[in-house]
């Protein structure tokens, strides 16, 4: 299917669906004219990088891993998803040391306008 009907299908825009080619995430087939030519099995990939995506997964990781977790062969898929599981713990670890600076200055900021609103008064 060409791109305009593959982001139909999946929900994705052409234009990320041309970045996750960019981003060596798909590598749609090309028709004899040099247009995309989508698969399902494509098009399946493109809703699992979705769904990573949303999750708020960094593409990077998405790159490393993707490929290993959806090639169809069996042969290492514990040592994969364990791989990954490891790699998603990581990266939610770091987003959790993130939130909590966050919080820690939003805390400091809420506490300074308190005060800058007592002394107004």
């Amino acid at each position: 299917m060409r791109i305009s009907e593959a982001s139909r299908v999946s929900g994705v825009s052409a234009r990320s669906l041309r970045h996750y080619e960019d981003e060596g995430l798909i590598v749609p087939g090309r028709f004899s004219n040099g247009f995309r030519d989508y698969c399902q099995s494509t098009i399946d990939r493109v809703l699992v990088i979705r769904s990573l995506l949303e999750s708020g997964l960094p593409v990077r990781l998405i790159r490393e891993l993707l490929p290993r977790l959806t090639d169809g062969s069996e042969a290492g898929t514990d040592a994969v998803c364990s791989e990954f599981l490891h790699e998603v713990q990581s990266y939610r670890d770091r987003l959790a040391a993130r939130i909590a600076v966050l919080s820690d200055q939003q805390a400091a900021l809420d506490a300074y306008l308190r005060e800058t609103r007592r002394t107004d008064l």
